[in-house]
């Protein structure tokens, strides 16, 4: 199973964008699925439900961290290196999708949303963007960090 599939297959599943996303690399990444969607749990959403950065951009981005990343503070080709590296993923899937903030894709005002998660149904999945977007943040992280 290819990693788009993988990423739609853990949201149909019940998890969150970023844990979808990540969670779809978990092999690459040297952990289980369960691993990584419990590091991935607080970024969907848009953070919390915040709604703002889309979780599926933060869990292409947690991937990009994960496998691409520096560790030493004083590296700063490798943080420049990283950080380019993000803006160039994200730039792709604001060009796909149109955005990378959550409210935006799901067309809400900001405080719109209620604070519990919504109850996945197959009228929850056909309403809303966000299998797109994890396949999009999946296609775009495998195009860049594999």
């Amino acid at each position: 199973m290819n990693r788009p599939d993988k990423a739609e297959e853990l949201f149909r599943k019940g998890y969150n964008c970023s844990q979808s996303v990540f969670a779809a690399f978990a092999d690459e990444l040297g952990m289980s699925a369960e691993e990584a969607a419990k590091i991935a749990s607080p970024f969907g959403a848009g953070f919390g439900k915040l709604r703002e950065v889309c979780g599926a951009v933060s869990g292409m981005t947690l991937a990009a961290g994960y496998l691409k990343g520096y560790d030493d503070p004083a590296d700063y080709e490798g943080k420049k290196a990283l950080y380019a590296l993000i803006q160039k993923m994200c730039a792709e899937f604001k060009e796909r999708e149109g955005t990378i903030i959550c409210r935006d894709l799901l067309g809400l005002k900001e405080g719109e949303d209620p604070a519990e998660p919504s109850v996945r149904t197959e009228e929850y999945y056909q309403s809303r963007p966000c299998i797109g977007a994890c396949r999009a943040a999946a296609e775009i992280a495998e195009k860049y960090l594999l």
